[in-house]
């Protein structure tokens, strides 16, 4: 018996996402997708886009556990044909009962990050709770599925997610969920940079990934808890800038440009603030400040909103002294720009794994915020409240990430490989920004399990 059901559209793109190959856009559109009734077998109907007639791909999972081609054909006369052509394969192959497709080249079989891989006194909290707390189960079923695609170049990265290398690798696997949904291609076969993507061998550019951690020891070994704005404004003004100048400024020490694989390729580190409980959610400003070293102070002319720009020389916090202006330091010309997002922990997954399906029904989330508002005149954000439901919410990988570019670059990203995030140019004395429609710059969100779960 084969039940076809109408997949959600972000499910199937969790599920399948990172199988289908950048170029298909190139040739064809999906338009409907399905599966059986236990998910063993998906379908996706397409259009031809040059030749406008239609096809099927029906999907399995191979021995890796990865979703993949067993069956399809094109150039069908109309999309009832192409529909009724998929039922038949999507019957064919589930009435098989099997769960594994082979396709030959498989050669790790399938992988968990969950499955135990350090002892549980060396576990990181945040990892215990992801695995145990109901209402993290989004979270965890989505990158579950995500982890079959993703290609270990050190070996160890299991071991490093369960423990002292949580957030950093989650970094890590956001960033592989952000240049999928861009549709690029991704080279992983190197240890470092962490990524070269691409789009068709044009305008490969290297990306770096690292994080901001508590540090152990020094001035900077302290946590805070800002309650008002004064506090984070005192914090943004030296605290954060030189804990996103030591990141930052230990990837320069790197010289990634000169590696064989790196030479004549934009360089781009892209950094996420994990030093403190919630530090993302009010962080981000110190980084554009120390990157550029100048700071914006606006007033009102009437109703016009006028912004002035005032250089910054150096952070100074307890005694530690720094430089600002990351894109003025020596050799950081070779730095392309640094990517951003404040958005990037493990609620995003929670969110994004709820949107697909993912998890138990009786987890609710509730996301609240601050996102850009494009009036011109405006000097503040926009707070929104909105319940992560398919029917009123929805959400990118992309959303909430910012590329600040290098003024004094030799080698310029190309913006037309990244077009759904913000960018951010230095240009005659100001910071110049091109921001989506939808931009959030800091959130929180509420987790609720219905009552007795």
């Amino acid at each position: 018996m084969c039940n076809l059901s109408t997949m959600n559209r972000q499910r199937f793109e969790a599920l399948v996402g990172y199988t289908r190959t950048p170029h298909s856009i190139l040739f064809a559109r999906e338009f409907g997708w399905f599966s059986n009734e236990d998910e063993r077998i998906l379908g996706v109907l397409t259009v031809d886009i040059h030749d406008n007639d239609f096809g099927f791909v029906t999907l399995g999972r191979d021995a890796n556990h990865k979703f993949r081609f067993i069956d399809g054909e094109n150039s069908l006369s109309s999309p009832d044909y192409a529909r009724q052509c998929l039922y038949i394969s999507m019957k064919k192959y589930a009435s098989t009962g099997e769960s594994i497709f082979p396709q030959g080249d498989e050669t790790r079989g399938r992988r968990s990050l969950f499955d135990p891989a350090v002892k549980e006194e060396s576990r990181n909290p945040n990892y215990v709770h992801l695995i145990e707390s109901i209402g993290y189960s989004p979270a965890k079923e989505i990158i579950a599925e995500m982890v079959h695609h993703y290609f270990d170049v050190d070996g160890n990265f299991a071991e490093q997610f369960q423990s002292s290398g949580f957030d950093a690798r989650l970094w890590e696997l956001y960033l592989f969920a952000y240049f999928n949904e861009e549709r690029l291609f991704i080279d992983r076969s190197f240890t470092a940079p962490d990524y070269v993507v691409s789009w068709f061998n044009e305008s490969p550019t290297c990306i770096e990934a690292v994080t901001v951690n508590l540090s152990k020891s020094g001035v900077l070994s302290v946590t805070h808890e800002p309650e008002t704005s004064e506090e984070v404004r005192d914090l943004l003004d030296d605290f954060m800038p030189i804990k996103f100048g030591s990141a930052l400024y230990s990837k320069l020490q790197k010289r990634y440009w000169e590696l064989e694989h790196a030479k004549g390729k934009p360089l781009v580190i892209a950094i996420a603030d994990f030093h403190d409980k919630n530090s993302m959610t009010w962080s981000s400003t110190a980084l554009f400040e120390y990157l550029y070293g100048v700071r914006h102070k606006h007033h009102y002319n009437g109703e016009e909103l006028v912004v002035e720009t005032i250089p910054i020389e150096q952070h100074e916090y307890n005694g530690k002294i720094i430089p600002s202006g990351f894109f003025k330091l020596p050799e950081s010309e070779n730095i392309s720009a640094v990517l951003f997002s404040a958005s990037a922990t493990i609620s995003k997954f929670n969110r994004i794994g709820k949107l697909a399906g993912f998890g138990s029904s009786d987890v609710e989330l509730l996301r609240i915020g601050d996102y850009h508002d494009h009036d011109p005149n405006a000097s503040k954000p926009i707070r929104v409240s909105r319940p992560v439901t398919p029917e009123s919410y929805s959400e990118s990988w992309g959303e909430g990430l910012s590329m600040y570019h290098n003024p004094n670059a030799k080698l310029p990203v190309d913006e037309n490989l990244f077009p759904s995030i913000a960018h951010h140019h230095f240009k005659d004395g100001q910071i110049v920004s091109a921001i989506p429609e939808v931009h959030p710059y800091s959130t929180i969100t509420m987790n609720m399990v219905k009552k007795g779960k």
